[in-house]
This record gives C-alpha cells, structure tokens and sequence, in this order.
C-alpha cells in the first residue's frame, strides 16, 4: 500500500503543478491577483504531496520492501539504515523524485518570500516554475517510476547499493548539488518573465540576484563536495577528472558565475540587460542538458545513471523544448532590451565584459570538448570510441582562467564608467611583489621553477594584494556586497594556488612491501607493520596499517562486496594544511607482498578551502540590506 500511496501522491504533485502553471500565466497575462493567489496555494500542495511521496519512498527502503523494483536494485538487509535513506537517491529513479521534490521546495519559497515584486512578474515566474514541474513530474510517473512494483517474482534480498556510494559523500553530495542545480530553475523563470513583461531594469536585478546567488552557493559547495568525495573515496588521488559528468555540473556553475557578474552590472548602471537574460537562459539549459548526458546512457562514468535510451530521449525533447522556446521568446522580444550605456577604458563594466566574454568561452570549451565524442559517434559510426581528455581541457581552460584572473585581480580598483590610470599604475606594483614570491614558492616545495605554477600564483597572490588594499582603502564604507565580492575573489586566488601547486608537485610512487619493510617518499618514511582481515554485515576486506612520523599510522583498506562482487579501496589520509600523505592499499600481490601507492599532495586543501570560501561569499552578499528589505523604488516600481 505504502508504493501506491507514494505513486498518488506523486500524481497529486503533477495535478499541482498544472494548476501551478494556468493560475500563474493567466493570473499575469489578466493582471488578477487573486489567480496569481491560487498558484500561490497549490505550490503549497504541491510541496506537502511531493514531501509525502518522498518519505514513502524512504519508508518503503527502510522497510526492505522489495515488492518495490527500485528498492530491490538499491538497497540490501544487510545495508545500514543511513545508506538505506541515502540510497533513495542513489540511483535514476529516486533522484529525480528528489529533483522534482527540490523544485517544488523552490516554487514555494519563491511563491511565498516574493510577494512585493510586481503582479505580472510574479505570476510569470510562477508559470514558468509550474510548466517545468509538469515536465518533471511528467516524465518521472510515465517513465521513470521509483514506485513500480516486482510482483509476483519478490526477491528476499536486494542486490545492495553501488559500493562507491556506500559512504558520507552521498547522505550531503547530491541533495547538495540538485538544490543548486534546480535553483537556476527560479533564475531562469525569471529570464522568461522579464521577456514577458518587457521589464528588465535595476529593480529587478536585486530581485533576481538573491536567487541567484543562492543556487549558486549551493552548486559550489556541492561541486565541492563531490571533488573531495571523489579525492578520497575512488582511491585515485585525484580531485579532478573533467570526467564528462563532472563537467555537466561544472558548465552550469562557470555560466551561473557569468550571471552573478552581469546581474551587478545591470543593477548599478541599468547595463548587460540582454547579456543578463542570455546567461539566465543558458545556465538553466544547461542543468537540463546536464542532465540528459548523466541520465541518458549516452555516456561512461562512474558518476552516470544507467538509463535507457529511451528515457534518454525523453529527456532530450525536454532539453530542447526549454532551450528552444526560451531562445524563440528571446528572438521576438530581445528588442525591449536594448540600452545606451557609456563607458570607456579600463572600466569597471569592461571588466565585467570581459569576465563574461571569458566565462562563457570557457563553458563552451568544455561543452566541445564533452560533446564531440558523442558527435563522433553519431555522425562517422564506427566501432573505435574517440575520448577527449586531460590534455585538452588544461590546454584550454587555464589560459581562459588565467586571463580572467588578470581581470579579476583589477577589479577592486576599478570605477564604474571609468578607471583613473593611476589607480591601475598602482596595482601593477603589486603585481611585481606577487611575481618575487610566486618564484619563491617552487624552491621551496621541490627544487626548481616551473613557469606555469609561477605565473598562476603571481597572478593569485596579486588578486589577494589588490583586494586587500581596497578593503583598507574603503574600511569606513565598506558594504556586504563589497565585502562578498572580495571574499570570492581572494577565494578563487586560493584555490588557484592550491590546484597550480598540487597539480604540477604531487610525488606519486608505486610499491611492493612485505611486512615490516620501510620506504621513504618526500623525506617521510613509512612502515608497513601489518595487514589484517576486516568485516561488516555487507563487505569483507583487508586493512594495512602504516606508520610514520614518531608513531603516527595511517589505515588503507582494500574492500570486498559479495552482493555486487565489486572492490573499493578505500584511502588512508593524512590530512594537512600544507600537504597531504595519501595511502591506497591495492592488496595482496605474489611472494606475500602487498601493493601500495604513497602520495605526497602539497597545498591539496588550499583547493577546497579557496572554493568554500567563494561559495560562502555569495552567502554574505546576501545578507546586504538591499535584498532583505523592499527600497522606496522597488514599492514604486511595484
């Protein structure tokens, strides 16, 4: 009873989200309030119907109900009750009742927290996020039903959660990721009212912007998250693969970046408008081809949902129904968007275009190079897979990043309409300072200069030196927005120096030990004392421990799990806040030995400590009192 009440209240959710759509549409095309009121109320129900049909689905995980097909392909009795609950959306399924249930939860806030904006504008949005729930809830009751029963042929056991997945990163990781990701939704609801109603001025740019930097700050700390899950989860050592799903939640976040930049730009000077609405657009379309490459089966990853192509289509006329209207919409009413804005030299708006410029080269650098695989394959044939790889994301990305960080590290001293010379003379002699200590930093991690890490720490250091000084600079007028801007910015520096440093000076090394034998990598010296056999209800495995540093031990394990006949090497770290020493225990090898990988990760944490502290200004920007309480001009707008 409990999956049939879950697959009704599922239904119930897709009947809300249609009267979502009519009441909000004709309510702003109407100008009535009291229709715009009524979609108000049903993202209420829509809301408390898809909260009920998600902890059904929970239930029915912690029950074991294997009647359930999506329960018995996920989950195991022998399973953890926490990875019981996280395994709702560990596979296709149940994810996207969490997406569909995260995009309600927005509907609602959005519904409910932006009363004061304009009534057109208002139901416009709340039509857009209704017809994108429709196509949501749409395609997860007709074709992807976590719900489904397997009767009459129930199995006693269920085959188990993917072994990766086994672990703290997917209780926080994904929830984290989709509230970012369906955030953009609102954004995008947004473009299109503007579109709608001709209306894109200063007052709604601080409308939107909060939204904005919400979604944001959400996606970063899950694209985060998921580095430091893969870092040391998969046992790799890396935090970065431009793995093609990676990249699919990574366009969406250079794109959003773009946005919060531009979104300043129209605020302060009325600029960028048709830059604005472009960017709202495209990040959102973005999610949605993001998610068709991740759930589409189109792709290998270990990070993909194994979906058949048919669903896979599916979500691709969703793609192009949503990108395609939205750009036809923006070819009939572009016109309404156009403004006369001066500016001239190293201004600040210049800035901002080239910030944008760069941005969005970026983000369709990675589009082709995950893209052309797939077009490859579709348009020559042939049994030989073609893939795109490290070489050539670096190869194009860093000099894009590398060229916005020039922009970047300007940016505090800039003036709107135009920057004094002076004020760029004087950054440049910090630039000089940034260089002396970029080319000192190489001596002192390993022996000898590399120019590429060089300039990138230059440039990171001076973004840090230009920040700082217009911080003191304006220390009696400093605002929150200011200040989340320059906390983003010193942020990304950081993380700039993390990723130069451990990319180029991580020392890996490859052993074969037996008991007892003592190696030495980067001046450390490491013991294997033993190797001893671990169990849990679900696995089996070896555990080595390693010491090192007057006592100090480390714990690899090498990980069995019957159900899934899978291995995973789970790594031992030591974490630092200069370096970090990383174990993987591959397991026995012949003549009783045992494999072992040790590496040395200078400046890893810097990576994700830069990326946090980004994500978390945008959490301060917020909190500037332009966006927590209506201005006499945004009444008078209204």
């Amino acid at each position: 009873m409990i999956p049939e009440l879950g697959h009704f209240s599922a239904i119930m959710g897709l009947m809300s989200a249609i009267g979502i759509a009519l009441f909000g549409f004709f309510g702003a095309m109407r100008n009535r309030s009291s229709w715009v009121d009524m979609s108000i109320r049903l993202s209420k129900v829509q809301v408390a119907v898809l909260a009920m049909s998600f902890l059904l689905l929970i239930l029915a995980f912690l029950d074991d109900d294997f009647s359930v097909l999506y329960v018995a392909n996920n989950s195991n009795t022998a399973l953890p009750w926490y990875y019981k609950v996280c395994g709702v959306w560990g596979a296709h399924e149940g994810s996207f009742l969490l997406w569909t249930l995260i995009t309600a939860i927005w509907t609602v806030l959005v519904a409910t927290r932006a009363r004061h904006i304009p009534l057109k504008l208002h139901g416009y949005v709340l039509g857009t996020l209704g017809v994108l729930s429709v196509m949501f809830l749409a395609f997860l009751i007709f074709s992807s039903n976590p719900f489904d029963r397997l009767v009459p042929n129930v199995p006693i056991q269920g085959a188990d959660l993917n072994p990766v997945l086994q672990d703290i990163g997917q209780v926080i990781h994904p929830p984290m990721l989709y509230i970012g990701y369906v955030g953009f939704g609102v954004t995008f609801a947004f473009g299109i009212a503007a579109l709608a109603t001709g209306k894109v001025d200063s007052a709604w740019a601080r409308w939107v912007r909060p939204w904005v930097n919400t979604a944001w700050l959400f996606l970063t700390i899950g694209i985060v998250l998921g580095s430091w899950w893969a870092y040391y989860e998969l046992g790799w050592g890396g935090w970065w693969f431009w793995d093609p799903v990676e990249n699919a939640s990574f366009m969406p976040w250079l794109a959003g970046t773009a946005l919060i930049h531009s979104l300043a730009a129209t605020e302060k000077r009325g600029a960028f408008k048709n830059w604005t609405i472009l960017l709202t657009l495209l990040t959102f379309t973005l999610v949605l081809m993001g998610a068709f490459l991740v759930r589409s089966g189109v792709l290998s990853s270990v990070h993909a949902f194994a979906v058949d192509p048919q669903r896979g289509l599916i979500l691709l006329t969703i793609f192009v129904l949503v990108a395609g209207g939205s750009l036809v919409l923006y070819a009939f009413r572009a016109h309404t968007l156009n403004t006369q804005v001066q500016y001239w030299g190293l201004s600040r708006e210049l800035l901002l275009l080239i910030n944008n410029a760069l941005l969005v080269v970026a983000v369709f650098t990675i589009l082709l190079g995950t893209l052309y695989p797939l077009g490859h394959e579709w348009f020559v044939g042939g049994e030989e897979k073609l893939s795109v790889g490290e070489h050539y994301f670096n190869a194009m990305f860093v000099p894009t990043m590398l060229l916005l960080s020039l922009a970047l590290a300007i940016a505090p001293i800039s003036r709107w309409k135009h920057t004094p010379m002076r004020l760029v003379s004087n950054a440049l002699i910090f630039l000089g300072g940034a260089a002396v200590l970029a080319l000192l930093l190489p001596w002192i991690l390993a022996d000898g200069v590399h120019l590429g890490v060089s300039c990138a720490v230059a440039l990171a250091i001076w973004i840090i030196a230009t920040h700082v000084i217009a911080w003191y600079r304006q220390r009696n007028a400093l605002t929150l927005g200011f200040i989340g801007m320059s906390v983003a910015h010193v942020g990304f520096a950081i993380a700039v120096i993390g990723v130069a440093v451990t990319s180029v000076y991580t020392v890996s090394r490859d052993f074969r030990l037996e008991i007892g034998d003592s190696i030495d990598v980067s001046g450390t010296t490491y013991t294997l004392v033993d190797v001893q056999s671990t169990e849990s209800p679900n696995f089996i495995g070896e555990r080595a421990r390693f010491d090192f540093d007057d006592r100090r031990s480390l714990f690899p394990e090498r990980r069995f799990y019957p159900i899934r006949e899978q291995i995973t090497h789970e790594a031992a770290i030591a974490p630092g806040f200069f370096k970090d020493r990383y174990i993987t225990f591959a397991g026995p090898l012949a003549n009783n030995t045992w494999g072992v990988e040790i590496e040395d990760k200078p400046l890893q944490r810097w990576i994700w400590f830069g990326a946090l502290l980004a994500g978390l200004a945008a959490l301060v920007a917020m909190l500037d009192k332009r966006y927590r309480r209506l201005s006499q001009r945004d009444v008078e707008t209204k």
